[in-house]
């Protein structure tokens, strides 16, 4: 099976080391040689630290050899799976699903989007039957789940084909409708608005907002930590996506904007709610 990513940052570089790992030959473009040159690094340093921790039995010259990266998108012709994993702008991510579509028509396209809707982005193409979300967590190779979102206009079969490939790169396929934030996004969003607001009047620190979650309901990761994961300029773009669809509720704190102006963005900068080593 040959797979397309069209981007080769953090989650387009994980989702291209789930498919590698899974025997499929795999296709990344990039928008110039410097991050062409960025994301094959980014996946070759992947994959390596899957072989080290015996996540796969597969050699690493074998899995990088099944690897393409460049910056031409008729590379994607041919591919039985594209995705787009650009950065959560619908007009981003509307002119690269068309560009998508015109050089790979047979393709099914996704979009890894984790907040915008599946049919406002399959409007724009010629054949939105072929289009669905496959929304991918950070970091891709440890997260467990990816969420398929099916948009009003997809080919029911879609959906089986979407869980076989999430199945075949050993990860756990939920499915839902297309509506404003999906389930992940929705829930997690409304929970990390409420702790940044906690900390933001001075509730608790944010170690102890964390650790209430933790210890008291089980979670693995406090809301605050994980939306340093997440980067706080994508939650702030889910959060403002999601108040101007479902109302004030999710209306963005004057604390994450203010961490988003300053440039604190969590563990890709080195600092957010904690502050962090720079990658």
């Amino acid at each position: 099976m040959k797979v397309g990513v069209l981007g080769g940052g953090r989650m387009g570089a994980g989702i291209a080391h789930a498919f590698l790992l899974a025997g499929c030959d795999v296709v990344v473009v990039e928008r110039d040689d410097a991050s062409a040159d960025a994301a094959t690094a980014r996946i070759r340093d992947s994959i390596a630290r899957s072989v080290e921790r015996g996540a796969t039995s597969a050699n690493a010259r074998v899995l990088e050899s099944a690897l393409a990266v460049g910056i031409d998108l008729a590379a994607f012709a041919g591919c039985e799976l594209a995705i787009e994993a650009v950065p959560e702008d619908r007009a981003l991510k509307t002119d690269a699903l068309r560009r998508m579509e015109a050089v790979a028509p047979e393709a099914v396209l996704a979009s890894n989007t984790s907040s915008i809707s599946i049919d406002a982005l399959a409007s724009a193409l010629t054949s939105p039957e072929r289009f669905l979300g496959l929304h991918f967590f950070n970091p891709v190779p440890a997260s467990a789940l990816v969420e398929i979102v099916v948009g009003s206009a997809a080919d029911p079969s879609l959906v089986d084909a979407g869980r076989g490939w999430i199945e075949m790169i050993g990860k756990t396929p939920i499915v839902v409708r297309d509506s404003p934030g999906f389930a992940s996004s929705r829930l997690g969003v409304a929970l990390a608005l409420e702790a940044i607001r906690m900390l933001e009047s001075g509730v608790a620190s944010a170690e102890d907002i964390d650790r209430a979650m933790e210890l008291g309901y089980r979670h693995p990761i406090g809301p605050l930590r994980t939306t340093d994961i997440v980067g706080l300029a994508v939650r702030l773009g889910i959060a403002e996506e999601l108040q101007a669809e479902l109302g004030d509720r999710f209306a963005p704190p004057d604390l994450l904007r203010r961490l988003v102006a300053e440039g604190k963005l969590g563990r890709k900068s080195g600092e957010g709610f904690y502050e962090w080593e720079t990658p």
